[in-house]
Formats: C-alpha cells, structure tokens, sequence
C-alpha cells in the first residue's frame, strides 16, 4: 500500500494555550506545556492505526490525537522528551519507506485579519469555538492551509511570537484552520510568524 506523507512536522516547545487547547478537545493522552509533539498526517487515512503502532513499540511516546476522517488520517504524539519525539518520527519513516524530503510543502489557502470585530460577530464565533473567547474590539487571525496539519504548527509558532489567544485550531481535514484574537499589533505579529513558519517548511509541492 502506498503511502503519502502529507504533514510531517515537529513542534520543539509546545506553547501553553495550544496545549491546554489539545488537552480540552483530544480524546487522547494529554499533553503539558513544552512538551516536544509529533504532527503527522498520511493517506490513506486508515493507515495512520499502523503509524501510532509503530510510534508507541518504538519509543515513550503519548497519542493525543489520532483522527481518521473521509480521506486522510492525523496522529500527534508527544514526550517531555524531545528526542523522544524525533525518534517516533524516525521510526515511522522507516517503516513506512519514506523521508522527511517527502512530506508535501504547505499551502496557505486563507490568511486575513478582521480588525475591531463587531460584537453579534465574536458572539458567532465564540459559539463554535472551543479555545479562548474573542471579545468585541478584537482583532482576528485567520489561517486556512493544505495540508490540514501544519495548522498546529502556525499556531504553536504564532503563540511563541505574540500575546494572542487561541480560539479555535482545526488540524485535520482537507484543510487546517486556524483562529487567534488580540490587539492589533499582537495579531499582525501572530500573523507574520505564522505565515514565516509555513513558508519555512520544506517539501515536495502538491499538483493540483
């Protein structure tokens, strides 16, 4: 069976509110603040059952996340230890036949900010959001990306670059979407290290 390695990425320090935010919404075993956590995301999505098994026999690893939705599959492993995690991630790419030059390269689909949001607004998207609220006077951070995984990357980055809250961050699907509210300057600061960090990942371009 053949595998494609659509998200491939390490997050070195995982930032507070991104992983308080897992801990709420994973069904998993939750991670702490700085820990080391593993992103991958493969297709098949039924394959990623064979991932975590190779990730967990290997090392010490925890499983917060692993989703299996229409057409591809996401796991998030972590450690306090950061080798730990690199070492999951060697283990699966072994396994699988694959290197981390395989991974596609993310595409941002989606980025805009809304300044001073309007109160009715925020109140529709603290209704459907399940991390911090965005208060009326705010302004918000949209991402959308391809593949749907880096989208916890952006936040991670964004969250260590400026006091930003974190709404809402979806990383599966055919998109990953993300979601931040502040003042003005501390999203346009979120914003640009978001957008620098995925831009900064290396990989094979998609053809659409």
């Amino acid at each position: 069976m053949a595998i494609a390695l659509r998200t491939y990425i390490i997050l070195d320090n995982l930032q507070p509110q991104l992983a308080s935010f897992v801990g709420k919404t994973a069904r998993g075993f939750l991670p702490l603040p700085h820990m080391a956590a593993l992103y991958i995301e493969i297709a098949p999505g039924i394959a990623i059952n064979r991932v975590t098994d190779i990730a967990l026999k290997a090392t010490t690893v925890a499983p917060a996340i692993q989703v299996v939705e229409r057409a591809f599959g996401l796991l998030e492993v972590h450690d306090p230890d950061q080798g730990e995690v690199r070492s999951a991630g060697r283990a699966i790419l072994a396994d699988l036949g694959l290197t981390e030059e395989q991974r596609m390269k993310p595409r941002i689909a989606t980025n805009q900010i809304i300044r001073a949001i309007e109160p009715y607004q925020a109140q529709i998207i603290n209704r459907n959001s399940q991390g911090m609220m965005i208060l009326p006077g705010d302004s918000l951070f949209i991402l959308e990306t391809e593949p749907a995984g880096y989208a916890a990357y952006a936040a991670n980055e964004a969250e260590k670059a400026a006091n930003v809250k974190l709404v809402q961050v979806q990383p599966y699907g055919a998109f990953g979407r993300l979601w931040m509210s502040g003042s003005e300057s501390e999203i346009d600061s979120a914003a640009a290290a978001a957008i620098a960090a995925l831009e900064g990942i290396e990989g094979v371009t998609a053809t659409r």
